[in-house]
């Protein structure tokens, strides 16, 4: 039976994180993620400390009582003392703050008149001074959705934490080029109706994101929270969802998981659990309470004039959903195909290179080339290939399997691909089907592939089975 999430006071509301590009939030350090050996380690301890309003906030209270060493590492090509909290923060990095207010006005949101920075108590090593600097910077924002109106009461602009690399018992080591990277937090109105509505406002606001220079992308640039709850039990946090698809079926099993703990008459208390991937949750810790904020006393506070909230608002870029007709008609592919490709580079530079050749070639090679694969290679390796093809000097079929040799640094060996003529294609194909007779279509149809694949169109081969096998 369906679930009346109306019926069980279901509440739901989300928290986007989107990393930016550029320089850090608070040094000149890029933002690289590099991957280069360290060079620089240390080792802190962290405490709890009270917060403005004198109390010392329940989750990193809790974070404490672990008790636990953590170790730091990263390459000074992406970190200086400041990661270290050994040099006070630079001031804050205008052009993140620019993206953040523009982002913010395509949410339709007030820009507040001063930005002040907070520090904000994490001690679970993630921050190496123990606290992050956050910085609110619009409120009251919108988006509308296919059932109504999601508030959006606040957009913050704040450092990314460091990256985890393993943990034991009473250790955690981390590592330092992520953080200070400026990230946005966008938080919804808890009023979102259902699971579906959930991911239909996330995709929503991705694609605002998405619409503005100097926002990062690909894996692991963006991250979704969820809030739920029903009534009369605990807001829950769910953190580390995969990707956008997931969050329906995440929260529909902790909504279960919820109904269950309330049949049995147990009281869920304020918790954060991570999502998994089999689309379970599990605990984390408890949910931080507002006694972790307290003043940033090392960096000013910045006003923003109204002259130049206005002069923002007339250079917003056009959002990514509006170009997506004008990007179809340009390149004369369907809404679909523009929705998958308006953000790849390496489609225009290949449009552009290969102006009046078949155009679909290009389309199912960037579509249908495995991210593992294609994270490896750069544009000129796909434009290599296609020269490939549109000389004739391989079949459409070989090029997937010259792909996989350029990601992997293998020398390109066109001889195993050489094509085969169409009069020499059926007369194998005949031979083939003489050789073992009386099997059926799809038994010769994969002898054929076998001998044939990346030679010749999968296609072609197809119907000369079929013509020669009845």
């Amino acid at each position: 039976m369906k679930t009346k999430y109306e019926e069980l006071g279901f509440r739901c509301g989300l928290e986007i994180h989107q990393q930016l590009e550029g320089k850090k939030l608070f040094c000149n350090c890029a933002t690289l993620n590099s991957d280069k050996e360290a060079d620089t380690k240390i080792e802190r301890k962290l405490r709890a400390v009270a917060g403005e309003t004198g109390v010392v906030d329940i989750a990193a209270e809790y974070e404490m009582t672990k008790n636990k060493k953590f170790f730091y590492q990263s390459n000074s090509c992406d970190t200086c003392l400041v990661e270290y909290d050994e040099e006070p923060p630079h001031m804050l990095n205008k052009t993140a703050l620019e993206t953040a207010l523009k982002v913010s006005l395509l949410l339709n949101a007030a820009i507040v008149d001063e930005i002040q920075i907070m520090r904000k108590t994490v001690i679970d090593g993630s921050n190496v001074s123990g606290f992050q600097r956050t910085a609110l910077v619009a409120m009251s924002g919108f988006v509308e959705t296919s059932h109504g109106r999601i508030e959006i009461p606040t957009i913050c602009l704040e450092e990314e934490s460091a990256q985890k690399l393993d943990e034991g018992k009473d250790f955690v080591r981390y590592k330092l080029d992520r953080l200070g990277i400026p990230l946005l937090e966008i938080a919804t109105s808890p009023d979102i109706k259902s699971p579906e509505e959930a991911k239909e406002v996330a995709a929503h606001i991705g694609m605002v994101l998405r619409s503005v220079e100097n926002v990062k992308r690909g894996l692991g640039t963006i991250r979704q929270d969820v809030n739920v709850s029903i009534k009369d039990t605990g807001r829950v946090e769910i953190k580390g969802f995969q990707d956008l698809r997931s969050i329906p079926k995440v929260i529909e099993y902790e909504i279960t998981r919820q109904l269950e703990i309330a049949k049995k008459g147990q009281k869920l208390t304020n918790e954060v659990r991570k999502a998994e991937p089999d689309f379970t949750t599990s605990y984390l810790r408890p949910i931080p309470s507002a006694a972790r904020m307290y003043p940033e006393t090392d960096v000013l506070p910045t006003t923003i004039k109204k002259d130049y909230v206005v002069k923002l608002k007339k250079s917003l870029p056009k959002l990514k959903s509006e170009k997506l007709g004008d990007f179809s008609l340009k390149y004369n592919i369907s809404k679909e195909h523009a929705k998958e490709l308006i953000d790849n580079s390496d489609f225009e530079y290949l449009q552009g290179k290969f102006s009046g050749k078949d155009v679909s070639v290009i389309i199912r090679m960037l579509l249908n080339t495995p991210n593992e694969i294609k994270s490896k290679l750069n544009s000129k390796d796909f434009e290599e290939i296609l020269n490939y093809y549109f000389d004739g000097k391989i079949a459409k079929e070989a090029m997937a399997h010259l792909l996989e040799s350029k990601s992997k640094g293998e020398k390109i060996d066109l001889s195993r691909f050489e094509g085969v003529s169409d009069d020499n294609l059926e007369t194998e194909i005949k031979k083939i089907i003489e050789e073992k007779p009386n099997l059926n279509a799809s038994a010769y149809m994969g002898l054929a592939m076998a001998k044939f694949r990346g030679k010749a169109d999968g296609k072609k081969i197809m119907e000369l089975v079929k013509k020669h096998s009845k």
